[in-house]
């Protein structure tokens, strides 16, 4: 017994029975997590979009400052600049994206009943009449509930006054996160021990690196792929194309599956008009994703983040369970970010065991 005691073996075993001890006490208090996770992503969540868009516009900031704008100054710029641009944009394109979204949501009907009838005529002469009845009642519900999301959206005037909230102070934290940028860095790094400020100060480096490009980089992108998906879809006659090209445009941030995600919708509209035109639909998307993947992203992007495909699909599950569509979109560049961190950490436990 004692040898079985001191064994591998029953390390191993006691190690496993205490992991699903620990799963089990963490599945109980799981419903406190909930609630506390739900108060931290309402309360930081505009915080992590300043933190984001700050990132994105620093390096913007920092050049007109060592060009000796004031940093204030050359803030107050780029919002110019950005505040014209939006206004652009919401004279122009803005009505026109709400009015597609009430179209949608007065033909979902309609919509619905030329899918049933495409479908209908496709499967009528090899499917049975159980299986046609299943794909009828399918579509019936997708129908309900498209039209309940939709005039939920448009209905629901507590969730757009809170929404509108949000972008309103929004611009206001990027823009004293932006002009204290240098004083935030200063000041985390005085909370570190000088003995350990050079490898801090590399390892932010490395982050920077690895993260910077493909942030700013995946923004531009994304207006890209929108803009050559709107001016297919334009161009083929599809329903919509403002709309669906603006879905393409977010998803397009998620790797891997974003384009899936984006096609769908467009594909699902498709289906209603005719054959012919989700076979455009298919053509288009995969032409758009082919100029991004061996001509857009190279090109603004530039290197990867140096992640196994099985690495950024395990992120992209892990973040989708936690937050959504926003966490698979966040997913990746934290997951990038932890890779770093945890890289330093292994080099200087090694540097240390060898000293």
């Amino acid at each position: 017994m004692e040898r079985f005691t001191k064994s591998r073996l029953f390390t191993w075993l006691v190690y496993f029975i205490l992991g699903l001890l620990a799963v089990y006490l963490l599945l109980q208090v799981k419903p406190v997590f909930i609630h506390i996770y739900a108060f931290l992503k309402a309360v930081l969540a505009p915080f992590l979009i300043a933190m984001i868009i700050s990132y994105v516009l620093n390096p913007v900031v920092t050049l007109l400052h060592e060009r000796k704008v004031p940093r204030t100054v050359a803030v107050l710029l780029i919002y110019a600049v950005f505040l014209a641009a939006l206004t652009v944009i919401i004279v122009n394109m803005i009505p026109m994206f709400l009015e597609q979204i009430e179209q949608l949501n007065h033909h979902v009907p309609e919509l619905t009943m030329r899918a049933e009838s495409l479908v209908t005529d496709l499967n009528n002469s090899f499917l049975p009449e159980s299986v046609r009845s299943g794909l009828n009642k399918a579509l019936a519900a997708l129908e309900k509930q498209i039209t309940a999301t939709l005039t939920a959206f448009i209905n629901n005037l507590g969730a757009v006054v809170n929404a509108v909230f949000i972008a309103f102070i929004i611009p206001f934290l990027a823009f004293y996160i932006l002009k204290d940028f240098e004083v935030f860095e200063r000041a985390v790094i005085t909370y570190v021990p000088k003995s350990h400020r050079k490898n801090v100060v590399r390892m932010m480096k490395d982050i920077d690196e690895a993260l910077g490009n493909y942030i700013r980089g995946q923004f531009i992108v994304c207006i890209v792929v929108g803009v050559l998906a709107y001016i297919g879809y334009e161009i083929i006659g599809i329903p919509y194309p403002l709309l669906l090209a603006g879905v393409v445009a977010i998803t397009n941030i998620i790797p891997y599956l974003g384009p899936f995600f984006g096609a769908a919708p467009a594909i699902v509209v498709a289906s209603t008009v005719s054959l012919k035109m989700v076979v455009l639909v298919v053509i288009i998307n995969t032409a758009c994703q082919i100029l991004e993947s061996n001509v857009v992203s190279p090109q603004i992007v530039g290197r990867t983040l140096h992640m196994h495909p099985l690495s950024i699909i395990f992120a992209l599950l892990v973040g989708g369970e936690l937050a959504g569509v926003v966490g698979m979109i966040m997913a990746v560049p934290i997951f990038a970010a932890l890779k770093v961190i945890v890289q330093h950490l292994f080099a200087y436990y090694v540097r240390r065991k060898t000293i």
